[in-house]
């Protein structure tokens, strides 16, 4: 090559950086185009987030708490209440996380008032621990045994407490008066003082 060759070729292979860094640009801007696109759609197929319920049920404090009837790990559990006590009523799903961590305060208020209080945990998700399978039996006895929740808890495949109860998300938790009025309705993570104060009033009503 001579002189005259070489200078025509200078800008030719100079513009090669600049082509190599366009076309890794592109590339960059595909892949992450892709993963936006994967990311919608493995949201998509996730059936509830622990925030979410699927239905808002109409109660509200002061009324006749919804009647229903379930077999738990305590024995059967029902509203209105036969023991003439309060009842707490969690409405709970195995893949909430928020309903995961509030095991340990439920145990702690079952201890302290579960002699004078009826306690139920009552499953309100179709959707297993996994979040794809459906809820069974055994899920929910997965659920006690790996988070050691100690009240008891009830399998409910029709959803109809669920129905009755649910809020705006997991866990949805409402203590019912003697008098089979609600006195509280909460959901989401609820500090055990809080509970232990509507445990409480619904005690001295």
């Amino acid at each position: 090559m001579n002189r005259s060759e070489r200078r025509r070729a200078g800008p030719a292979a100079a513009a090669k950086p600049v082509d190599r860094r366009r076309i890794i640009l592109y590339v960059t801007l595909a892949v992450i185009a892709l993963l936006i696109v994967a990311g919608i759609f493995w949201g998509s197929r996730t059936p509830q987030v622990a925030s979410q319920a699927p239905d808002i049920a109409q109660i509200k404090v002061g009324q006749d708490a919804p009647a229903f009837s379930v077999a738990s790990t305590g024995g059967p559990r029902s509203v209105p209440n036969t023991e003439k006590k309060p009842v707490f009523l969690e409405v709970f799903a195995t893949w909430c996380p928020h309903c995961q961590h509030e095991t340990s305060i439920i145990n702690a208020l079952y201890q302290k008032y579960g002699g004078k209080v009826t306690f139920v945990a009552v499953s309100g998700s179709p959707y297993a621990m996994d979040e794809k399978a459906p809820e069974s039996q055994a899920d929910v006895a997965a659920f006690v045994d790996r988070f050691k929740a100690h009240y008891p808890i009830a399998f409910d495949p029709d959803l109809k407490v669920s129905k009755e109860y649910l809020q705006g998300g997991f866990p949805t938790i409402v203590v019912i008066g003697r008098d089979n009025k609600i006195r509280s309705i909460r959901d989401g993570e609820i500090p055990q003082e809080t509970l232990a104060k509507d445990i409480d009033d619904a005690l001295k009503a």
